[in-house]
């Protein structure tokens, strides 16, 4: 198993924690859609994926 050669400072161990402390994440609303969604995150809105406003796939089986 590796071992750390160096004992690592409080500082630096709290340094690299400080990115947990996000609370909710950033939510866009879709210019075609008008559905929230994830910052840089496609989203699934009525049987099509959605990206960037502009329709990227389509659900098989959605048309019949």
């Amino acid at each position: 198993m590796a071992h750390p050669k160096h004992r690592i400072s409080q500082t630096r161990q709290a340094k690299r924690r400080t990115h947990y402390k996000i609370e909710a994440p950033n939510v866009s609303t879709c210019p075609t859609t008008g559905q929230p969604h994830m910052f840089h995150r496609a989203h699934w809105h009525e049987g099509k994926l959605y990206y960037k406003g502009k329709v990227v796939m389509e659900k098989e089986g959605a048309e019949a």
